[in-house]
């Protein structure tokens, strides 16, 4: 009689956290129409609507007409809207239906968990920013003249919104808790944080107020990337948002590893 011995594999760092991220993305990209293709849209109508009203009568900054000052605001405001619905309608539907504790059962690391779901953030928080950018280019696409600080800021930009989207699809026990925090706190801070004006245009109490707004310093930072212009110094923007991303990024790796409102 033939005996088999299966022999064990050795393990591969970093094997367990791309398998993870491929899930993540496969997960987003099987409902493409939903995730990516209706943002997009979104993002197109906001460009259409508001870059023909004000167009002339908003101003920005010199040399700089208010259709390409606007297309960054957007482009960021999609970007961070998409990055924090990505890991939070994950985290969450998998605690709901119950499958999230068994990706436990294999020896992944917090980190690996954590870093997955933040990484499919990013993916797809960039390309739904980039497909806004990329339909920009109909009307007049804005220059673009510091690459480089774009995509860093692009990239924190997601980074930190996925990050609280973990911590925040950790915390809730169901949708409303999610779409509460969405109406309540993530729509209003990124409305409020310079996407469709220049904070130099509001009163000195509301331009210290916006000083408050962590957005703020992500879209005015990447607005910089496009005309090297900003509303404040991009190298301060640049370490808060890296902070607070980094920071973020941590807390909910630790909330992963303890298995925070995971195990009941």
């Amino acid at each position: 009689m033939t005996q088999y011995k299966i022999e064990p594999q050795p393990y591969r760092p970093g094997a367990s956290f791309l398998t993870l991220l491929e899930k993540e993305i496969l997960r987003f990209k099987k409902i493409a129409l939903q995730t990516i293709f209706a943002p997009v849209l979104m993002g197109v109508l906001y460009l259409t609507v508001f870059g023909q009203v004000l167009s002339g009568r908003m101003p920005t900054f010199d040399g700089v007409n208010y259709l390409h000052f606007l297309v960054p605001g957007l482009v960021m405001m999609t970007l961070l809207q998409n990055a924090f619905g990505n890991s939070s309608s994950s985290v969450l539907s998998s605690k709901i239906m119950g499958s999230l504790i068994f990706i436990q059962l294999p020896p992944f690391s917090g980190w690996e968990l954590s870093l997955a779901m933040i990484g499919a953030s990013v993916v797809r928080g960039l390309i739904v920013g980039g497909g806004v950018l990329l339909a920009s280019v109909f009307w007049s696409a804005p220059p673009m003249l510091h690459v480089l600080w774009i995509l860093i800021f692009a990239f924190m930009g997601a980074m930190l919104m996925g990050s609280l989207g973990l911590i925040a699809g950790l915390w809730a026990d169901k949708f409303d808790q999610i779409g509460a925090f969405q109406s309540f706190v993530i729509l209003p801070l990124t409305f409020l944080s310079g996407v469709f004006y220049s904070i130099h245009q509001l009163p000195p109490i509301f331009q210290t107020l916006s000083r408050f707004n962590p957005f703020f310093y992500i879209i005015d930072g990447f607005r910089y990337g496009f005309f090297s212009q900003s509303d404040f110094n991009p190298w301060v923007s640049l370490f808060i948002v890296s902070f607070f991303g980094i920071l973020s990024a941590g807390f909910a790796t630790y909330l992963m590893q303890i298995g925070y409102k995971i195990r009941k």
